[in-house]
Formats: C-alpha cells, structure tokens, sequence
C-alpha cells in the first residue's frame, strides 16, 4: 500500500496525491465504472453528471476541497468529474440504491481519557490494491490530518492532530440531497476540525447529502451520528462505550414522513450483538493500574474483538463467500491521546501489511 505526504496548498496536496497513486487512482476509477455499469447498468458518464450536482454545495462550503479534488485530477491526468463522482460514490451507491458495503465500529473508554476508536472497514476485495495512507499537513491552519482511503477519494477513516477521529458505517436508505455535505466529504470534513462538538456541529449545520452512520470520537467522548439526506439523529457514547453497524437504531423523517431504510445487509444486526458482547465480557477489564497500561491493554483487547470469526464467513471479520466477493480490507484501532492508530491492511488475522500511523 503506498503511503503518501501531501502539504502545502489544497491543489499542490491534492495534486501529489494524484501524482504518486496515479495508477491506483485510475483504477478506482475504472473499478466503480465497472462495478455501477454491471449492478444497475449507470454509466460512468451518468455518474459524473449526478456529481457535478454538488459543486454549489461544495464551493459554498469547502471550496479548499473542490482544489483539492482538482489536484488529484491534475496530478493522475484526469478530468476533474471523474475524480468528484469517485468523492460522491456514497451518494451513488447508498442515495440511489445501487450497491451496499459493510463496517463495523466502536467507541471504548473505560478511563474516561484515554478514548479507542477502531472499525473494520468492508468492501469488494478488488478494491484493497487501491488503498492508500494519506498524511496531510494543511497551510492554512487547519489540523495535520492521517486517513486510510481509496486512492482519489479525499476523507474516509482516520484521525487528526487534535486528536479527533472518525469513522463509518454504510448506510442504505434512498435519497439524495445536493444541498448537503457528500459523505465522504463529510469524514473530511470532521477531521478539520480541533474538537468533537465542533465536528458534530459542523455536520448539523450542513447536513450529510445520504443516508450513513459517521461516529465521532475524541480521548474523552464519541458520538454517532446517524444521517439520512434529510436529518441526523445523535447518540451519544454511553458510559464511554459505543457500538455501531450498518442499520440505523433510531427512527428517521424527512419534510415528507418516516425514512425507509432497507436492511441490506443481513449479518449487521448478529455483528452488533456480537460486538456489544465481546464489549460486555469480562476479558475487557483490567487491573493494571497506571494508565499507558491500561490502554495499550486496550488496544490489544479491541484488535482481538476486530479479528473475531463468529458466524463466519459473515462476522466482524468478514471473508468472502460463495455468495459475496466482501470482505474485511483494512483493520484500524486508534489511540486518540496519543493521536495514532494501528492499521492492518486485509483480512486482520490474515493481514498482508500492518502499521502504526501518527500524525506528524
């Protein structure tokens, strides 16, 4: 997997990141064209005209992140559509009801300052030669910034050097809102941000374009937020745990009544169940008494839970199947105190690559 340094201004970060994972940024592209044209038959041409929707939204409210984009575009030789509708895929995938992906994640802080924030990130196997670690140092003020993505896309999972971190879980509810922050923009956008409140208040006063879950963390606290194209409903961390999976827990509406969700992934509420058991058992408490102790007995516990097999192949470590080409790609596991992270790269107990991000 390459791993990338990217700073100075918004066009020149994105315009390495398009430089050096050319060739991964091509692929992703040519993987959705692909994989849209064979599930719905959209064409890629149709993709991009769904993308270009956004660009009011996207000049009004992070119009550093439109130059970003066009960087990439700049760097890998490509137009600047292609690279927005692979920023807008969620809204594609989820919004028009085309595709579906899966994650797990959670929020674990038993010292009440040390918070753990981790997920296994699901989806198509052919996609996992086209990730990519973005290490970003902004110019403009805003926080260092380290992510796990799909090569091209700008936000996805990861931290900053605030020590906020975000994650998230695919969502599948129809509805678009061009008005609104695209999803992956959204995880961008969290993370430049200095604090949790700020994160969360960004995202309540724009608004996330379709449906997902996005949780929020810091070394103190975490908060989900389940969006839909027309609100976001916040749960908070409860006793400084928090689970989540990919169907919403809490009711949504619109202008025009009750969202309707499609639970399209069947193992999502046993992954849940699963996890807030492995949360509940008593491997999780420790004795050790000082805190670094404490947390890297932590870390270690959480990583276990991510490499769990029950129900497998459809478990919080997922594999592919007969009937699914899914699996679990990367493995992530955050230290938000000491703003790193350690990420596995592939199925975690079969993992072809692993290391420690910091935010530098």
């Amino acid at each position: 997997m390459k791993h990338i340094t990217c700073g100075r201004s918004p066009f020149e970060i994105g315009k390495h990141h398009g430089k050096v994972a050319k060739d991964e940024v091509i692929r992703s592209l040519t993987f959705y064209a692909d994989y849209f044209q064979s599930k719905s038959g959209l064409a890629w041409s149709d993709a991009v005209a769904v993308a270009e929707r956004f660009l009011p939204c996207l000049q009004k409210h992070c119009p550093h992140l439109v130059e970003e984009m066009r960087g990439i575009a700049s760097g890998a030789s490509l137009a600047f559509g292609d690279i927005l509708a692979l920023n807008v895929r969620t809204e594609i995938s989820m919004g028009l009801g085309l595709v579906s992906d899966g994650c797990t994640s959670l929020y674990w802080n038993p010292m009440g300052d040390r918070g753990i924030l981790a997920q296994n990130w699901d989806w198509e196997t052919a996609q996992r030669e086209n990730l990519v670690q973005l290490q970003i140092q902004q110019s403009d003020g805003r926080p260092a910034l380290s992510i796990v993505t799909e090569a091209g896309i700008i936000g996805k999972i990861g931290l900053n050097g605030s020590g906020v971190g975000v994650c998230l879980n695919a969502i599948r509810a129809r509805g678009v809102n061009f008005a609104r922050l695209p999803v992956h923009i959204a995880l961008r956008s969290v993370l430049e941000c200095t604090s949790l409140q700020e994160a969360v208040a960004r995202l309540q006063s724009v608004g996330v374009a379709a449906s997902c879950h996005i949780l929020i963390a810091d070394s103190k606290d975490a908060c989900g937020l389940e969006c839909s194209h027309a609100d976001i409903v916040e749960l908070p961390a409860q006793d400084g745990i928090y689970t989540h999976t990919n169907h919403w827990l809490k009711p949504h509406s619109g202008p025009d009544g009750p969202i309707t969700e499609s639970v399209f992934l069947q193992d999502s509420v046993p992954r849940l169940s699963r996890l807030d058991e492995l949360l509940a058992n008593d491997s999780m408490k420790t004795s050790v008494s000082d805190k670094e102790g404490m947390l890297q007995t932590g870390m270690s516990a959480v990583e276990k839970m991510l490499d769990d097999e029950e129900n497998f192949p459809e478990s919080i470590n997922k594999s592919t199947s007969a009937d699914s080409s899914v699996a679990t790609l990367f493995s992530i596991v955050m230290d938000l105190a000491n703003q790193e992270a350690k990420v596995r790269i592939g199925r975690p107990t079969e993992a072809v690559e692993a290391f420690v991000l910091q935010v530098v």
